[in-house]
């Protein structure tokens, strides 16, 4: 298997009614534990956000192939794999945001779902409907919309490329045996 590098994608950006980053998203309000007894991936996209004030409507209006970009400590908390999976199972190609929680990382990379860290991304002039380019491998982010780069992102390590080229970190394994 072999994915794309560049990323092109719809920008959705998960901010407050004030316009500002919402941090110190935990993997409750990404997927709300009562929802927990759900094993097939496909059904959990329909409660992605669904405990995030604001955003419980994402699930209805999110695109397969869109770009998520959140603010600090996204998935803080538990390490909660359906926080994950409920974008994998919209179609979520990436999520780039100033810092991820430890855990919620490690989930994602391993699922190979590309998260890049980019301490300006909030501050940069990108609107949700914006069309961008990401580079996994250089960071560089480009706004189609807006016709201008942004601030490059932290780009993924050969071996967070790796895991996402093989689709998982257990497929990625199965090159070793």
């Amino acid at each position: 298997m072999h994915k794309p590098t560049i990323l092109e994608g719809r920008v959705v950006i998960i901010k407050d009614e004030s316009g500002k980053a919402i941090d110190d998203i935990d993997t409750d309000m990404i997927f709300h534990n009562k929802h927990l007894h759900i094993t097939d991936i496909d059904e959990m996209g329909q409660y992605a956000f669904g405990n995030l004030q604001g955003w419980k409507e994402f699930s209805r209006t999110a695109k397969s192939g869109d770009i998520l970009v959140v603010g600090k400590n996204f998935g803080a908390g538990s390490s909660r794999q359906q926080a994950v999976d409920c974008f994998r199972a919209l179609g979520i190609q990436m999520i780039v945001g100033e810092s991820f929680g430890a855990i919620y990382k490690r989930n994602a990379i391993n699922s190979g779902m590309p998260l890049m860290t980019s301490l300006e991304i909030m501050n940069e002039d990108i609107e949700t409907g914006d069309m961008i380019k990401v580079n996994l491998e250089t960071g560089e982010i480009v706004n189609f919309t807006k016709n201008q780069t942004l601030k490059a992102a932290t780009p993924l390590s050969k071996v967070q490329l790796d895991i996402y080229q093989a689709g998982t970190l257990f497929e990625y394994g199965r090159k070793f045996n």
